[in-house]
């Protein structure tokens, strides 16, 4: 007969530190549980560790609940599990060791569940970028990232996709026009709802930043952000837009929630690492548990950046549209820096936190894009749940941004982009299309993850400003 009895390491493999926490527990089991299955007594000591505030007052586990707060009031730091829990790597030989290594703490937390790595990973903050994590009851605002709500959004126009001389200046008037990026902002910013919403008078933390998320709606930020014209095309008639197969000029964006997001990151990372100790090489991957007040405000302040940055989104494409002269026939957009909450097969909730990866739920569509001289792709999602219905979010990067500006020069650079009959306006060589990817190596390595609907070819770019390098903002 399979015994029920567990032992000090059973407790200290989910989680329970060393000391009198695990005396008061197996006291508990042995007065109040003593019949019960060994799964059924992990479980709820499970549930114990993760929201120790509910169990406060329990007739059996309060002590054990009170034992667990005041060692981490007591900045003890929280025991990583001594097994990480197994994940899929989907096209491992391009993946750098530091995105591996990080990935493998990730999965050696006592609130992680699942995890998968994406293809374009590399390395991160906590959770390396292309990395998927599902946690029950805690968020992680760093396995979200910095710039929360990142995201793709593309419209498809009624025009012919036609880039002669006269057209590319017509557009790159456009872009200058229409699109801001980094510390430029527009002089009359435009209204828009998510503005109006309640948590900017209820959160602390976001009544001194709703005057800078007004001045900066509508507006890019730095780095990998960019706003480009370019040709779509859909290769079948069978598509959700209604639309026949064929080519279409079509806008593209990739940007995130500004600095608003950008302050919320920092802001519960900072409350996650001093109320969450745990050791050095996981320390950004501190957790807020979705039963306190932290987490709570958290998980309100992340939805509201990631429709901010949804907003500054429809807020290009709606210039670009009017620009155009034209209503777009089509939008398709999708975040990847965010956290849901999702039912894994055993129809159990989990946090699932995204970060720079796609979501690719069964028929979900979303974009990937390449590099700037490389396509982007519109996938449909095959809803894989080994992968945690995730895809990967772009190309990733294969050079660091400090080894590209050391070793690319502006010369071969704007050779390359001449080569591919790409019209550039910004950018610095930390973004110069050799520092990412071989993208169709890495759609070839999640093809179980989904399916292509469209290819998406840049041809008119535009991002933020390089005095190296080329226009300036």
């Amino acid at each position: 007969m399979a015994t029920t009895k567990l032992t000090g390491k059973d407790l200290r493999q989910i989680g329970y530190p060393e000391g009198k926490v695990i005396g008061f527990a197996m006291k508990a089991l042995e007065a109040h549980y003593k019949g019960k299955s060994k799964k059924f007594k992990l479980e709820l000591l499970q549930r114990v560790i993760e929201s120790p505030a509910l169990y406060l007052k329990h007739e059996q586990l309060g002590a054990v609940a009170k034992s667990l707060i005041i060692k981490t009031e007591h900045n003890e730091t929280i025991d990583l599990l001594k097994n990480r829990i197994d994940y899929p790597i989907y096209g491992r030989e391009g993946i750098e060791p530091g995105a591996l290594n990080q990935m493998e703490i990730a999965m050696k937390l006592p609130v992680t569940r699942a995890g998968a790595l994406m293809p374009d990973a590399h390395q991160g903050y906590g959770l390396p970028i292309g990395g998927v994590l599902a946690t029950e009851n805690a968020v992680i605002p760093y396995a979200v990232g910095v710039d929360i709500g990142c995201r793709m959004c593309m419209t498809l126009y009624d025009l012919a996709p036609v880039f002669d001389r006269v057209q590319v200046d017509r557009l790159k008037g456009m872009l200058m026009e229409n699109a801001k990026f980094g510390n430029a902002v527009f002089k009359r910013p435009k209204e828009h709802a998510v503005l109006d919403r309640n948590e900017f008078n209820e959160i602390n933390i976001l009544k001194s930043l709703k005057d800078r998320a007004f001045t900066q709606i509508g507006s890019s930020g730095g780095g990998n952000h960019f706003v480009e014209f370019g040709i779509t095309e859909l290769l079948s008639d069978e598509n959700e837009f209604a639309l026949p197969a064929g080519k279409y000029l079509a806008v593209l964006t990739h940007s995130g929630s500004r600095g608003l997001g950008a302050n919320i990151a920092r802001h519960y990372t900072k409350l996650a690492m001093d109320t969450c100790r745990l050791p050095s090489e996981a320390k950004h991957l501190a957790w807020l548990d979705l039963d306190t007040e932290d987490g709570q405000e958290y998980w309100l302040a992340m939805n509201l950046a990631g429709d901010y940055a949804s907003a500054c989104h429809h807020q290009i494409h709606e210039r670009m549209a009017a620009s155009l002269g034209e209503q777009p026939l089509a939008m398709i957009e999708n975040h990847h820096n965010f956290a849901w909450k999702e039912q894994n097969a055993e129809g159990k909730e989990l946090i699932v936190h995204r970060k720079g990866a796609t979501p690719a739920g069964k028929g979900v569509l979303g974009i990937i894009p390449g590099s700037m001289t490389s396509p982007g792709f519109i996938v449909r999602g095959k809803g894989e749940q080994v992968s945690l219905n995730s895809a990967s979010h772009g190309a990733g990067r294969v050079m660091s941004r400090r080894r590209a500006k050391e070793t690319l020069s502006k010369r071969e650079v704007l050779k390359h982009l001449n080569n591919a009959g790409i019209s550039l306006i910004g950018s610095g060589l930390d973004e110069a299309p050799m520092v990412y990817k071989n993208i169709h190596e890495v759609m070839a390595q999640q093809q179980d993850l989904v399916e292509v609907v469209g290819q998406f070819t840049p041809k008119v770019v535009r991002m933020c400003g390089d005095e190296r390098f080329q226009e300036v903002d």
